[in-house]
């Protein structure tokens, strides 16, 4: 009470919300000019706009006469920019730079906060900005003096040849024929930063009128700066309630867009974070952490948080990279957003980032040039990608902040694998747009990384199957309950312990297990998840019961049957790429998981009805040996069943065939000329 009262209250302002140039208005941030020049003295030549982008460009004249203005200076650049000739081309007509270009720049992304206040008998008037533009001098006159300068120079070396000589000289042309553009070809050259670059210069100028600060037109608009009306249906926003005041003026829990801080504290404190949701608590300190291990995550979650709950929802919002959690692109990125820095949409940088935290899955170590090279964005986007979970290091690239977490790979071996399989949808994605080459999928070979081993040995698979007992024991004994009781129910009498139950403990195989060379990189501490002995039924955690044998035959040839129904012909390597993003759809404990070994799969697929067709490849071909073994769907039970047998014939005798050899034996092997249309159809 005592502040109060040495701080009386001297005047109260009414404030109205002016709504008549609600996204009309811009500010202007013009460059510091000198003390004996004021912005009454400028004269506005022209000014144009694109309105998409947000883009000005004023021409504004210089004052010659000014005591500061060189006037020698001016000269020499007028000459060196247009020249000693007159024309109507020239930049300065007078031979004096007496004009200068100045172009504008978004100074803020978000103006929301922003209004334009005028006072006025006792009154404050708010206009809303719809934008801040800072201008800046251009500078293209000296691109064009550049330009005028190598002309001269141009003409003065021809001058020296005769001009007989000129006639006479005939050089010989080459005329090529550029290759039609594929579909990957063109997305990449529509996603490109010089595409984009391209696009923003091909907007149209919109050309407009400057009026002065003292033109009758100016005074009228500046009226629209002030409220039309003082009624309270004009006004509604100002006329609140102190205590909707008060939450208008410290909100519960606000997130901000841009700008974020590095730490939630922040942005909420620990006591108003705690009040949000699970889901919405581990987003917000994802996306301000951008890199945590999950032990950490769960301290900063407080005491009593179940474990698996947050497993749950850190999946959602995370990707799991050497055992640490990373932020995801889509949340960094959202949708309809754009790059500050060069403009592209959201979904590009999501590829781009994406295709960096993958190869932090392969590597400690990644280098900015080869980002920039496959990714072919703007060097400041790639190194926001790169700061977000790495550290420069001088002379050997960035390596991933954080160490290896071999904790949270021995106790969550699922998740482990869970997450390495979408890593492997995610790289045969990145494959397609970018066209990676086999050196950016083949991992650099690290000292760093001689600690973690790729592949996971036979002995430390079954000691990890072991423990996962021990913690599962309460759950196994239920499950054998259950069982025993379903067999006394069918009258089968089948004595057990639980107390027998115990770890196959396999011989490590000399038979080739799946070849996973395109993506055993990948450093998240587990093989990809299929067995590796190939007439080995039994599953990573012990003994299959009986019964489960047929389960995973039933699954197996259920997926393999659906597949083939979708794509009629599929390699060994792209079924298994498949069956791979299959059984990361699939719940933990799935019977699939049991292990798949390449020959059970190749089995399944001759079982199906599909066969195999030997196609003669060239012996040069740098394809792998899954990639040649190609099978097909030999009966589908539809009208073009002996088409596609013709056909599957045909490439059996060679591996590539001209159109017009498919229609002509098609219609000789089945006996009707097929239109243009039905061989499309055939061949698709």
């Amino acid at each position: 009470m005592a502040n109060e009262e040495d701080d009386p209250i001297i005047q109260e302002i009414d404030v109205f919300l002016a709504r008549s140039l609600l996204e009309k208005l811009y500010l202007f941030q013009y460059p510091i000019r000198p003390a004996s020049m004021t912005y009454d003295d400028v004269t506005h030549l022209s000014a144009k706009i694109k309105p998409k982008q947000q883009k000005v460009e004023l021409e504004m004249a210089i004052d010659t006469l000014n005591p500061n203005y060189c006037r020698s200076k001016g000269e020499q650049i007028a000459l060196n920019v247009d020249g000693t000739c007159t024309d109507e081309t020239n930049t300065y007509s007078s031979k004096l730079m007496d004009k200068q270009t100045f172009c504008s720049s978004q100074a803020a992304s978000n103006v929301s906060r922003y209004a334009a206040a005028v006072y006025k008998k006792g009154e404050l008037h708010l206009t809303p900005l719809h934008g801040i533009l800072q201008l800046r001098p251009s500078f293209t006159y000296l691109d064009k003096a550049d330009a005028k300068h190598r002309e001269r120079e141009a003409a003065n070396e021809g001058g020296d040849s005769s001009q007989d000589e000129a006639e006479d000289d005939v050089k010989q042309i080459t005329v090529r024929f550029s290759r039609p553009e594929t579909e990957q070809a063109r997305q990449r050259r529509v996603q490109s930063y010089e595409f984009l670059q391209k696009r923003q210069a091909e907007e149209h100028w919109v050309h407009l009128h400057y009026y002065g600060l003292k033109d009758s037109r100016s005074e009228h608009e500046r009226q629209y700066l002030f409220s039309q009306g003082h009624g309270l249906a004009e006004n509604t926003e100002l006329i609140k309630s102190p205590s909707e005041y008060l939450m208008m003026l410290m909100p519960p829990s606000v997130e901000e867009e841009n700008d974020k801080p590095m730490a939630p504290s922040n942005v909420l404190s620990m006591a108003q974070l705690r009040t949000l949701p699970l889901a919405d608590q581990i987003k917000i300190l994802m996306k301000n952490v951008k890199v945590m291990p999950f032990a950490n995550l769960m301290s900063l979650l407080g005491s009593g948080t179940d474990s698996m709950a947050v497993l749950r929802c850190i999946q959602q919002v995370a990707m799991l990279v050497q055992g640490n959690w990373v932020v995801k692109s889509d949340v960094l990125y959202p949708k309809d957003t754009s790059s500050p820095h060069s403009g592209v949409p959201a979904e590009v940088l999501c590829r781009g980032r994406d295709f960096v935290m993958w190869k932090f899955t392969r590597d400690r170590w990644v280098v900015r040039k080869e980002v920039a090279a496959v990714t072919k964005l703007c060097p400041e986007d790639v190194k926001d990608f790169l700061e977000h979970m790495s550290v420069a290091r001088i002379n050997k690239g960035w390596e991933f902040m954080l160490p290896y977490d071999e904790d949270f790979v021995k106790k969550h071996p699922d998740i482990v694998q869970r997450q390495h399989m979408l890593w492997m949808g995610i790289q045969a994605k990145l494959e397609k747009v970018y066209n990676l080459l086999k050196e950016h999928l083949t991992p650099k070979k690290q000292e760093a990384q001689s600690a973690h081993p790729l592949l996971v040995s036979g002995e430390q698979r079954v000691n990890m199957a072991k423990a996962k007992v021990k913690q599962n024991y309460g759950q196994l004994e239920k499950e054998f309950q259950k069982q025993k009781a379903e067999m006394k129910s069918n009258d089968t009498s089948v004595k057990m312990d639980v107390s027998n139950i115990r770890i196959k403990e396999e011989p490590v195989s000399d038979e080739e297990p799946m070849d996973t060379s395109a993506y055993e990189g990948m450093n998240n501490g587990i093989v990809n998840g299929l067995h590796a002995e190939e007439d080995s039924t039994d599953s990573l955690n012990g003994h299959l019961p009986g019964g489960c044998i047929d389960r995973v035959t039933q699954e197996l040839k259920a997926f393999v049957l659906s597949t083939f129904k979708k794509q009629f012909v599929l390699t060994l390597s792209e079924l298994k790429r498949l069956f791979n993003l299959h059984l990361a759809s699939l719940p933990p404990g799935h019977t699939l998981f049991s292990g798949i070994s390449d020959k059970m799969l190749q089995d399944m697929v001759l079982d199906t009805g599909c066969k195999q067709i030997l196609v003669p490849f060239p012996p040069q071909t740098a394809a792998s040996p899954d990639e040649l073994k190609v099978y097909a769907l030999w009966e589908a039970g539809d009208t073009y069943d002996q088409h596609r047998q013709v056909l599957l014939e045909i490439f059996s005798k060679n591996y590539r065939v001209r159109r017009n050899v498919i229609q002509n034996q098609l219609s000789q092997e089945c006996g009707e000329d097929l239109n243009k249309q039905e061989v499309d159809r055939v061949l698709k």
